[in-house]
């Protein structure tokens, strides 16, 4: 499994690439712009991580609290965390949980500074209708957010795949080998 560091190496070098092919398939600077934006994100500061004390985790600075029960509930690398599409889509909703109340709580306090009746109907139309209205937007957002997080998913599991070919390494068995002299010696006395 890559370090951190690695993982930001891998987002930042492939973010060009990334930049190039988006505004190939899109022809559009602003489909681009999102897309490569909402990948930078994910990788890093949104993506399977942050089920763990991670760089990730720490990047959210004095908000890292809100992921703590995230956390808690996920298994690190599980399906859930790291899986294609899921582990998006569950640390979307997550976060939405949070943002969610706070922005109707805004909403709500901004209503009855201007007097207004707080109804439910048109604020939910008005939601939906900045997701109908640009959906393309929408979509090169949730591409960019799903391919940064499959970037370190990705490179965890090629990592771990090259680990299990080359079997234990020399520092690993020698480490091992002299905690196993140490047991003999202290059985020994």
């Amino acid at each position: 499994m890559p370090l951190g560091r690695t993982h930001d190496q891998i987002t930042l070098w492939t973010l060009p690439l990334i930049s190039g092919a988006s505004y190939w398939g899109t022809r559009s600077g602003e489909l681009s712009l999102l897309l490569s934006g909402s990948y930078l994100f994910a990788g890093l500061m949104f993506g399977g991580d942050l089920d763990i004390h991670s760089q990730q985790y720490k990047r959210w600075g004095i908000l890292r609290w809100l992921w703590l029960p995230y956390r808690k509930s996920m298994r690190h690398r599980s399906f859930l965390s790291h899986g294609p599409v899921v582990g998006t889509v569950l640390r979307l909703a997550y976060l939405a949980c949070w943002v969610l109340p706070v922005v109707l709580l805004i909403l709500w306090g901004w209503y009855q500074t201007q007097g207004w009746l707080w109804q439910w109907r048109p604020i939910a139309k008005a939601g939906l209708a900045l997701f109908t209205t640009f959906p393309l937007q929408w979509l090169a957002i949730l591409v960019g957010l799903e391919l940064g997080a499959m970037s370190h998913s990705l490179s965890d599991w090629i990592g771990s795949g090259l680990k299990k070919l080359r079997g234990p390494s020399k520092k690993r068995s020698a480490s091992k080998f002299r905690q196993a002299e140490r047991r003999n010696r202290s059985s020994k006395f």
